[in-house]
């Protein structure tokens, strides 16, 4: 098995999402909150893990921009859940470094008056473990 095919079995797995479930609506897309932030939005998420091209999820800032809030898989009409495929991808890039991305001395700096508060503290829940 390629190491692609590995990468999308384990996002998959991890996810519990079936990407072939999506019918390419972009609902998911036009709710989110941090659209304009991202560089590839949740249907293409979905799409990009369907189709096996990983790589570019893993190396994109895109990641750190979902703010976990579902509000993609609130409007998705087939609940194929984006946000749950982003998560993945993001454990997965969390797995290839051997790393936690965020520890509770690294918040002070990371607060500005722009930042949900939300996102510190789903970030903070995610990545201290």
């Amino acid at each position: 098995m390629s190491e692609n095919t590995n990468l999308k079995e384990s996002i998959l797995r991890t996810s519990g999402v079936n990407p072939k479930k999506c019918m390419k609506c972009g609902k998911c897309s036009g709710t989110c909150p941090a659209f304009d932030e991202m560089e590839y939005h949740p249907h293409q998420f979905v799409a990009m893990v369907e189709k096996g091209n990983i790589e570019p999820l893993l190396n994109s800032k895109s990641l750190y921009y979902c703010l976990t809030c579902f509000a993609c898989v609130e409007r998705c009409p087939r609940s194929v859940e984006p946000a749950k495929l982003v998560e993945a991808v993001r454990l997965e890039v969390i797995r290839q470094q051997n790393q936690n991305h965020l520890t509770a001395n690294d918040i002070p700096a990371k607060l500005d008056s722009e930042i949900p508060q939300q996102a510190l503290v789903s970030a903070f829940r995610k990545y201290a473990k």
